[in-house]
């Protein structure tokens, strides 16, 4: 392509259309003080392809792999083996540059993909219908609490105090642009969730309650007692999975009577990629799904009566006219989805089912092992595979001695709640398959060393 570089006049007459006095009013919404006014301080002006080469390895090599040490790391984001046929399937040609077309029914194969993906979403979160993938699991939850505002034009909307805080903050700005009422606050560091708390909130106001299933802190909220208080309003509730192997032993959401089910996929199929591209899922009632955002892949058969995939829904502003779309950032993941899928169909029910509960037990060897510990306690009484453990000092300065020492020891709750000094002992910790009973043993003995 060429370089076609724009005049003075060229930018004064674009900046006229869209009705902006200059360049600079196109980052309005960026506070001040997160804006450059020069050069970043320290950053040479060139460098050699070598140099620079050398200078971000040498970088890299500051970083713990996860696979390095001992990784008790959640919050969201989980460590769990992916098999490598997942890996070599999505890097096949047809599917890791394919991308549904405008004109859907000649990718045959994408569809069919989309297709089986939608089945076990579905399935798994116990929802009659799910689509074809979101961007991630925040946005996700935004989009939920949008289509929740929609059905039942309500704007009041309940966060949970158990909700991850990054979700809430994804909520909250993208609630600044809608008259969305949000309510929410950091949870405390008790054994039960706050259902009692969130159920006396709900009233004939509220469009939705959004609850983290487990929650941030790693318990187990009861959504059927919060789904009955909220239908008694004429509200929705939303469930949120930030870990959906649990659901290879906990109920599925909807089940218990969640209306919406959104969370992150990134737990099967997909590695933790430093934060991302992730994966969101999103489920709901039948009778919502013209309400859905994304897109939705059906069975049918031709005029030959052969079986055949088309896409039967798309409520994306990129299909249709912006005004009539559900959404504008309804990205679906396609190649994360497919690693979900892949990795899905190789585990079949009985497999989740088996790492689900092979998580759990050791997720209970740690609990037995480093509770033993003095001063060390377990929050929770409910959990799956993430607990939240209170420790004798910040939890935030134990994290940084245990990565010193070569383990990756959870996440304080300082991190995650910032100015909440409640919280500060706070350390979520949590476990998966990939944890051996030799990396909960160098835990515990790492973390004494730390707290004698």
């Amino acid at each position: 392509m060429r370089y076609l570089p724009l005049t003075d006049t060229d930018r004064s007459a674009m900046l006229d259309v869209i009705g902006a006095g200059s360049v600079d009013d196109l980052f309005s919404d960026v506070p001040e003080e997160a804006r450059l006014s020069g050069l970043i301080a320290g950053l040479p002006l060139h460098a050699s392809e070598m140099a620079v080469e050398r200078h971000m390895a040498k970088l890299a090599g500051k970083n713990i792999s996860a696979g390095s040490a001992p990784f008790f790391l959640g919050a969201g984001a989980y460590r769990h083996h992916v098999p490598a046929t997942v890996d070599h399937l999505i890097q096949r040609g047809e599917f890791l540059t394919a991308y549904t077309p405008y004109q859907p029914e000649i990718a045959q194969g994408t569809l069919q993909v989309l297709f089986e993906f939608q089945t076990q979403v579905a399935q798994l979160f116990g929802t009659e219908v799910a689509n074809a993938s979101m961007y991630d699991g925040s946005t996700a939850c935004w989009e939920a609490i949008v289509m929740a505002s929609r059905i039942t034009r309500k704007r009041r909307v309940l966060l949970s105090q158990g909700l991850h805080p990054h979700y809430a903050q994804v909520v909250g700005t993208m609630a600044k642009f809608t008259r969305d009422d949000i309510v929410h606050g950091a949870p405390r560091l008790e054994a039960d969730p706050d259902d009692a708390a969130l159920i006396a909130e709900i009233d004939d106001a509220t469009s939705c309650a959004v609850v983290q299933y487990p929650d941030v802190l790693g318990r187990i909220p009861d959504l059927a007692a919060i789904a009955e208080a909220a239908h008694a309003k004429g509200a929705l509730l939303i469930a949120v999975v930030t870990e959906p192997v649990a659901l290879g032993l906990i109920e599925a959401p909807g089940n218990l009577g969640a209306d919406i089910v959104v969370g992150e996929g990134q737990s099967l199929g997909v590695g933790l990629q430093f934060g991302g591209p992730y994966l969101g899922l999103f489920g709901c009632r039948e009778k919502f799904v013209r309400q859905m955002p994304g897109r939705l892949c059906g069975q049918t058969v031709d005029a030959a009566g052969k079986r055949g995939f088309v896409l039967t829904l798309s409520t994306r502003e990129q299909h249709i006219r912006r005004e009539k779309a559900t959404s504008n950032i309804c990205t679906n993941s396609g190649l994360c989805a497919l690693a979900f899928s892949i990795h899905m169909t190789l585990l079949g029910g009985e497999g989740l089912a088996r790492m689900a509960r092979i998580s759990h037990a050791r997720t209970r060897q740690l609990v037995d092992r480093l509770t033993k510990l003095p001063g060390v306690t377990c929050i929770n009484e409910t959990y799956f595979n993430e607990v939240t453990l209170l420790l004798p000092a910040d939890a935030r300065e134990i994290v940084r001695e245990l990565a010193d020492r070569g383990v990756l020891g959870g996440v304080s709750l300082g991190r995650l709640f910032p100015g909440e000094g409640s919280l500060a002992n706070g350390l979520l910790v949590a476990v998966t398959e990939t944890c051996t009973e030799e990396d909960i043993e160098t835990f515990a003995e790492e973390l004494a060393g730390v707290l004698a």
